[in-house]
């Protein structure tokens, strides 16, 4: 699991970065490397809770090496739960962010649609690299 974390905070730090100037307050490099960094280690945990409910779902602790179809489509449903979870309740109930005009959004849910599509397109990404890791560690890459 620690591997699939760190793989998470450096996937999910330069998508951070890149999207930093769709929030108040971070449109230069300055404001945001510091918040894009902390940013990234909750992205991490949100990767690990995916990893969990796909691990629960297929009663399988290595089942990123072979996600099949039904690995994926937990993954990408998770994905999708935790990216409007995590940004319906950090804007409208915590207050914890807010979004430029230039960000796109989702109707009817008013959340951000690039951190939404961040969950869904990293964690695949990010379960293959630490797959590719792991097959090359146990010597059946």
């Amino acid at each position: 699991m620690t591997a699939i974390f760190v793989a998470a905070v450096l996937g999910n730090y330069p998508w951070e970065l890149a999207q930093a100037p769709l929030y108040v307050g971070m449109e230069s490099f300055r404001a945001a490397w510091w918040h894009c960094f902390v940013a990234s280690l909750g992205d991490g945990l949100l990767v690990l809770v995916i990893f969990a409910t796909v691990w629960v779902g297929l009663r399988r602790y290595d089942w990123f090496v072979h996600p099949g179809v039904q690995g994926y489509g937990v993954m990408l449903i998770t994905g999708l739960v935790i990216g409007i979870a995590t940004e319906w309740i950090a804007v409208h109930l915590l207050g914890r962010w807010m979004y430029t005009a230039q960000m796109p959004r989702m109707p009817g849910l008013d959340v951000g649609v690039v951190p939404v599509v961040q969950m869904l397109v990293l964690p695949p990404l990010i379960f293959r690299l630490v797959a590719l890791w792991y097959g090359r560690a146990a010597g059946t890459a």
